[in-house]
């Protein structure tokens, strides 16, 4: 789907984009408003909604640009706000809140694959179900990503030593950065393409 970026696949990559990106922010929104933190409903992002979660520059133009400069695109939603106070269960309940958005994403990719495997659509989109597959699976690695503010460094600040976490808090405010830098850079690209071969062979 990303070799042949005619303008028909690029919308059908961006409408798979908005698609994964909304679950994954209703699901945070939604678990954070089971373990009692009400900020996200307040918000009016417990919403399947994806104007609700969009950031106009980094939920649509950035990935434009990514998508044609490295046939990759690179996105993010407006993030989900929650009061840690609020939510149950401490740091444990910021966890969960964190992987509700990677799980999701797993979710969405299996249930890609069974379509995949029981019903035949035809060429074109059964491309489009085998990317939506495979973007999903990368979405859940590349947030459990144990770097801020994605969603992997909530789970790690979970359970790590004080060090540590004082650690992720000085670097978050250039987390984006590091980010960016990861995905540009062959080797980390490398580990993620292997987590992210590893897990599809795992679906049906």
């Amino acid at each position: 789907m990303l070799d042949n970026l005619s303008p028909l696949n690029i919308i059908v990559v961006l409408v798979c984009l908005l698609v994964s990106m909304t679950i994954h922010e209703f699901m945070h929104a939604y678990v954070g408003l089971k373990l009692g933190d009400t900020t996200a409903l307040v918000k009016g992002r417990v919403s399947f909604n994806p104007l609700d979660h969009i950031d106009p520059v980094m939920t649509l133009l950035l990935p434009a640009i990514t998508l044609i400069l490295f046939h990759a695109p690179i996105l993010a939603a407006k993030p989900v706000p929650f009061d840690p106070r609020s939510v149950r269960y401490g740091e444990y309940g910021t966890a969960l809140l964190a992987l509700a958005g990677p799980a999701s994403n797993l979710v969405l990719a299996f249930l890609a694959a069974l379509l995949m495997r029981f019903v035949d659509l035809g060429s074109f989109f059964d491309q489009a179900i085998v990317f939506f597959a495979e973007l999903n699976v990368a979405l859940a690695i590349f947030n459990l990503v144990p770097i801020p503010p994605l969603d992997g460094s909530r789970v790690l600040y979970a359970f790590a030593p004080e060090s540590v976490q004082e650690f992720m808090q000085q670097i978050e405010p250039y987390g984006f950065f590091i980010i960016i830098a990861l995905v540009l850079w062959g080797g980390a690209s490398n580990v993620l393409a292997y987590l992210n071969n590893s897990v599809l062979r795992l679906l049906p």
